[in-house]
């Protein structure tokens, strides 16, 4: 092309052979499959035909073309080949927003399917997305989002599935927790990081045994289930406590504290056993940890509570449980995603008392598996001092930022050792102060909430008990057709296969991905019939739960 090519002062194009240097950039790329190439301004798509030709041996690698601006997204889009436009292994969008771009990727190529980012530069183009490495960065960390997804879902998936099929017993004894509300009241998110303690000592001098009761506060304080030690240790009593935790280390929190009546929102998939420690009413929600079939059955059988956002982390669920329950400020403390040498939650917790059990002479209080990890590094806090950090504690608070940055108008965190979180940070005095003005005691914290009629309860319990049955039909009949008790009928085995994804969906091959299991395989079949006994059990339990249920943790 003579003359090149230049837009908004800078040359995009050489005026020496544009197509012949794009080419021989795209022949020293290096091939590897599982790799997503961005190639930001293509322009005339110079050297993209030469890269899909090299990625044909590459069945899991594909080229995501950005051309932000629109007068050089209508050039590119007239200038492609018919080549380029067809391939399923290229898309060209005009979107840079990272959330934007994530969401293509996965409705064209589905989830799992990249494993590293690799940036294309066939031209001068990439000199207008100044914003670029920031792109870059946050593709790479859904990328690796995706697969840290898939290692949880194979790790948990099926300890998910079960807790919940044990915890449906408990949906027609207790309401939704979207039938509690604390009005417009403000509220205290806790979290149980290092900077918990100077909150809670500062809160006994500030309004003294006033903090203690919900009755004689004048906010509302909802916590996660680890800090509740600590509530306890200084007398003060949570308005509720969030229980998300899935595995047996979750009692521990509640170690001391049965019968202590703190109400409690807890989640279908946590630990069964933990529902009934503290010995108060519950309020029901469910956080749907993958897309499954049943999820679609249960709620149009109604027998689903409130939806939360998958978030991960239980610092994170209080500040969204907080959001739902009120219309006033919130406040949150000890969310940390950081830690000290000496702290790394606060004092009274499980794993700090765990830690005063283990002293000894030879070993210490200080926390130096963590705080020397390979993976750890210094990060600043909200008051400007060093704490520590990793990279699940890092991703924790970014997530924190996108989910909650947009309610800057009535979400504030407190000072102290942890990471700035993304909203605005006060002072003790003035957070102290916000909750106390900015108390709306209107339509407040309704009591009246807590308690399902006898109507509802026994309703409940005849949808569940057909719920359950339905699916005992469903798992029989899929036994009987993989035992050969049953003639074998592939159109129904796929059915049956697609409504009863719990049994597979944690397999590593198919976790958090868009793959669909091949019938033809026979390993993946005996993988399925190995999964069926177990479940038939738990459905056998919430249909009659009078049966007996052989273990299965």
């Amino acid at each position: 092309m003579e003359g090149g090519f230049s837009y908004k002062g800078k040359t995009l194009l050489s005026r020496v052979d544009p197509a012949g240097k794009a080419d021989r950039v795209a022949d020293s790329v290096q091939i590897i499959d599982g790799t997503l190439y961005l190639c930001p301004s293509p322009l005339y798509g110079y050297g993209l035909e030469r890269l899909l030709s090299r990625l044909e041996q590459s069945p899991n690698s594909a080229v995501l073309c950005i051309e932000a601006e629109p007068e050089l997204f209508a050039i590119s889009s007239g200038y492609f080949s018919e080549t380029l436009k067809r391939s399923p292994k290229l898309r060209l969008t005009s979107r840079r927003d990272a959330a934007g771009l994530c969401a293509l990727i996965r409705k064209e190529w589905g989830a799992r399917v990249f494993r590293r980012l690799q940036v294309l530069r066939l031209n001068g183009g990439w000199q207008l997305y100044p914003d670029l490495n920031d792109l870059e960065d946050a593709l790479r960390r859904e990328i690796a989002l995706d697969w840290g997804n898939a290692m949880t879902l194979a790790k948990l998936g099926r300890r998910y599935i079960r807790n919940m099929i044990r915890n449906l017993a408990l949906i027609p004894k207790h309401p939704s927790i979207d039938r509690l509300t604390f009005g417009g009241e403000p509220v205290l998110a806790l979290g149980a990081g290092p900077s918990l303690d100077p909150v809670l000592d500062a809160l006994a001098l500030r309004f003294g045994e006033a903090a203690q009761q919900p009755e004689t506060r004048p906010f509302r304080i909802v916590c996660v289930d680890t800090c509740l030690p600590a509530l306890r240790e200084r007398g003060i009593k949570a308005d509720l406590a969030i229980i998300l935790e899935s595995q047996h280390w979750n009692l521990d929190d509640f170690t001391g504290l049965s019968g202590w009546g703190v109400p409690a929102a807890f989640d279908l998939s946590a630990l069964p056993r933990s529902a009934n420690v503290l010995g108060s009413r519950l309020f029901l929600f469910f956080t749907p940890w993958t897309q499954l079939d049943i999820f679609r059955r249960l709620e149009t059988a109604g027998l689903l509570p409130a939806s939360m956002v998958p978030l991960g982390s239980v610092g994170l669920n209080a500040a969204a449980v907080s959001m739902r329950l009120t219309r006033g400020v919130i406040i949150t403390a000890g969310i940390d995603f950081s830690f000290t040498l000496d702290s790394y939650h606060a004092r009274s917790s499980p794993s700090h008392l765990a830690r005063l059990r283990r002293q000894n002479r030879f070993t210490s209080l200080l926390n130096t598996e963590a705080a020397f990890a390979q993976t750890v590094f210094h990060a600043v806090s909200k008051t400007g001092g060093k704490v520590l950090s990793n990279p699940g504690m890092k991703h924790y608070r970014s997530l924190f930022e996108t989910q909650f940055g947009g309610c800057s108008d009535r979400l504030f965190d407190i000072a102290g050792s942890g990471l700035p979180l993304g909203i605005k940070t006060l002072s003790m005095e003035e957070a102290f102060s916000l909750l106390i003005t900015c108390n709306d005691t209107v339509n407040g914290y309704n009591n009246n909430m807590n308690t399902l009629t006898g109507n509802d309860q026994t309703d409940c319990n005849e949808k569940l008990r057909d719920f359950a049955f339905g699916e005992l039909d469903r798992l029989t009949l899929l036994r009987n057709i993989l035992t050969g008790e049953a003639p074998m009928d592939y159109g129904c085995l796929a059915g049956l296969v697609d409504e009863c994804d719990y049994l597979w969906a944690h397999f590593p091959d198919y976790a958090a991905s868009s793959r669909r299991p091949d019938l033809a395989a026979v390993s993946f079949l005996k993988r399925l019939r190995a999964e069926i006994d177990p479940f038939l059990k738990l459905w056998e339990l919430t249909a009659i739960p009078s049966a007996p249920l052989v273990s299965v943790s």
